[in-house]
Order: C-alpha cells, then structure tokens, then sequence
C-alpha cells in the first residue's frame, strides 16, 4: 500500500483543502487537464491537416478526445480480460482518460513542421521535442501551481513519459546538419530525438523516486542506433495503453478525415491495405476488410462510421497484456499492453497508408514547411531582443532564466505554446507592413 500511495504523491503537497471533495488522485489529475489553458489550445493546432483548412476534420484537440475514449475501451476490454491482474495493478479509468488527453499538449503549433523549426533553432540549447515539451507543461509551465505547473501525481505523470531519457544522449550528432539558412532547412535531417530536456532532469528524479536503483537504470536503457538517433527500450504499463489508443485514432479516425475530404481514393486503399489485410491469417477482420472498404468509401455517413467503429473495436479487443523478458521489481514495469503481431502488422498497414498518402502528401507538406518557416522566424526575432518583444510574463520568466544560461529555453516554452492562428498573426505584426494590432499576449 505504502508503494501505491508512492504513486499517488504529488509535488507540492500544501495546497487548499476542498471541503467535501470525495474524488480520487486521478479524477483531480484529469480536471486539471482538462481546465488547463494548453488543453484549450489544442482546438486550435494541427492535428494531420492545417487548421482552417475546413471545419470538419480533426484538430488536435478533437483527437485527443478521440484517444482518451479509446484509452477508455481499452481499459475496459483489459480488465474483463484480465480482471486479477488488472486489480493488480491498480488500472483505472479516470487515469488512462487523464493521460490520454494530456498526451500532446506538448506540440508545437502547425504539427511537426513546428517541432522540426523548434529543435533547429534549439539544438545547441538542449533540443525540443513535443512529449518532452508535455513534461514540462505538466510539471512546470501550466500556472496551476507556482513551480510545479499543473501538481499532478506520481503515476499520471509517469504514464506521460513515452521516452524516460535526455535528448542529449539519445542524439546521433553525425546526423546533425551545419547550419543553413532558414529556407535550406531539410525536415527529415533535424526531427528531433524522443526525449525529455536535461534542464527537467530534477522532476525526472523525483517521478523515478519510487522505483529500486535497478529498475531505474533498467527502464532508463537505450538502444543505440546507428546513422540515426538512439532510442529508449521502456514505458510504464499506463503509458503502452496510451500509445496504443494514440496509433489507433491516428491510423483510424486520421483515415477518415482523409476520405471526406477526398485526399485518399478507394483503389489506393484497396491495393496497399485492403488486399494485404485480407492475406493476414488470424486477423479478426481479414474476411470482413472488403465489406469494410465498401462501407469506408460510401457516400453515406452512417455507413463509413459503422464501419470506422468496426475497425476501431478489432483492434481493441485484440489487446493483451504480457510480461516483459526485462525483469522489473515495479509491476507498472512488468507489464506492457500490446497487440498480437498480426494485428501489429495490420495496424502498421493503415499506419503507412496514412503516412504515404496523407503525411508525405505535397499540399500537406507545403503547410508544414510554411509553418516551419514562421516558427523559426519567430523565435529568431524573440531571441534577437527578448526584453522588447516578450510579454511582460514571459519577459520575467526569460530575465530568471538568463541568469541561468536558459533563455532560449523559455523563448522555446512561449512559441510551442502558440496555436497556429497565434503564431501566424505574430508572424504578420512582426513582418508585414500593412499589420498594425498586437495579437493577445496571455500566452505562457
């Protein structure tokens, strides 16, 4: 019991009583969340096409729902499933429906077109890069607290952290470009490696205080690569629930988007997913994917959203839980949710399809350099004259870190927190002539 209350600490533990207050850690966590100003912001950054390009396909803050309902079926599927285990690791839903909608608020504006300019323009300076960046929001930035931004506990923080290691190690340098002009900047030479900044390394420590001096050097392993950037091996028990819902509602719900909106045509689905899913033995849905591309490229809607939930269900089900070949003494450790390999192996075709068709797509491409060239455009100009440019609350928190040799760390905060509307108006008051008005500045 005294390890489980281990999880449930938060780091500022003298906040006001609330009289009658009869939630749990994780209800606590999930409103915080929930009322957070950089949860309020997702409604109006990427999510795979540009915001305002129509006012029907996914933003990122749509998809987070999407996932956190997701997370949520999973949960359940596992516990009736795994009912004894599930008691055993103590899952419950108000902390998978937490985590999953926290899981990027961390993103920058215009998706990762943002993320690439942000790591350029912060490689020398400890990087950037978007779960990174959601660590520090819940852990710093957020203003629900002074020092500890949103306080939330042990465990919903530690189902965050899809990569418990630095950027620093994790990079490859012989990948690392010289640097070039803005324009010259090639996206796949600078996306960032999946970490958390070393200037965060204190909070790391006190999340990973609960675990054995051998399970935390286990999970903070990394597998070295070469000609590319090394990774972390590990991911607590909560967090696999959540990656696994995120894939689902990027392979899924994503697809959909692009299908209303006309960027994906059946005969393409048919050759490079439908028939290769139908060759999939013991795949629940290898004799029904046929029906379901009928159903998905239909022009009725009630139609392609019985066969989406089909979709959607078959790959929820499908999920186990398995211990991993890695001993830990930390049963959140232990255990990983998973898909069989031939459901992986379906998903990763609709995973694919979305990227070459959608991601790569050149109209796609073209909104994500533009908005790579507004962000670094914007973070030259705030780090050319910060204590002119920044507002007065980011001024301050700039002038601290100076002090600091930090600076440009909280120039990165401030930019990563704009929606793509934000960024885009800065980017006119500062540039062109003919803007006049200052946009708000209650940013971060």
């Amino acid at each position: 019991m005294d390890k489980i209350m281990k999880w449930h600490e938060r780091r500022a533990t003298a906040q006001s009583p609330r009289q009658g207050d009869h939630r749990n850690p994780f209800q606590r966590d999930k409103a915080r969340i929930l009322h957070s100003a950089a949860f309020r912001r997702l409604q109006a950054k990427t999510q795979v096409l540009g915001v305002g390009m129509s006012d029907f396909y996914r933003t990122r803050l749509t998809h987070s729902l999407e996932v956190s309902q997701i997370g949520q079926g999973i949960t359940a599927q596992l516990r009736s499933k795994y009912p004894q285990l599930c008691e055993q690791l103590q899952i419950n839903e108000q902390l998978i429906e937490a985590i999953c909608l926290a899981h990027d608020i961390g993103h920058p504006p215009y998706g990762h077109g943002g993320e690439v300019a942000l790591h350029y323009k912060m490689h020398t300076h400890g990087g950037f890069e978007g779960n990174g960046q959601t660590f520090r929001i819940v852990s710093k930035l957020e203003p629900y607290t002074l020092e500890h931004g949103m306080n939330l506990s042990r465990r919903t923080i530690l189902g965050l952290v899809k990569y418990p290691g630095f950027i620093g190690p994790l990079t490859n340098k012989a990948i690392i470009s010289s640097q070039v002009a803005h324009r010259q900047v090639k996206a796949d030479n600078w996306h960032p490696p999946k970490g958390l900044y070393a200037c965060d390394s204190e909070v790391f420590d006190w999340l990973l205080a609960p675990l054995s001096m051998q399970d935390r050097d286990a999970f903070t392993q990394i597998s070295v690569k070469q000609n590319e950037h090394s990774r972390t091996r590990f991911k607590s028990f909560d967090c696999s629930i959540m990656e696994l819902a995120d894939d689902i509602a990027y392979a899924i719900h994503d697809l959909e988007d692009a299908i209303v909106m006309g960027i994906v045509h059946r005969q393409q689905f048919e050759t490079e997913v439908a028939k290769a899913i139908h060759q999939l033995e013991d795949f629940p849905l290898s004799g029904a994917i046929f029906g379901l591309t009928d159903k998905l490229f239909s022009h009725l809607h009630y139609e392609r959203k019985d066969a989406i939930g089909a979709l959607v269900n078959g790959f929820i089900t499908s999920i186990e839980i398995v211990k991993r070949e890695q001993e830990f003494e930390e049963p959140l450790l232990q255990y990983q949710a998973c898909f069989p390999v031939v459901c992986a192996k379906a998903l990763g075709l609709f995973k694919t399809f979305v990227f070459n068709r959608v991601i790569r797509k050149p109209d796609i491409q073209i909104i994500e350099y533009k908005g790579q060239q507004i962000v670094m455009e914007l973070f030259e100009a705030l780090q050319s004259d910060p204590t002119r440019l920044l507002p007065e609350n980011t001024r301050q928190r700039w002038l601290d870190a100076a002090e600091a040799d930090n600076g440009n760390r909280v120039i990165s905060d401030y930019i990563s927190g704009m929606t793509d509307g934000f960024a885009s108006k800065l980017y006119s008051n500062l540039f062109l002539p003919k803007s006049a008005s200052a946009p708000d500045s209650s940013m971060i």
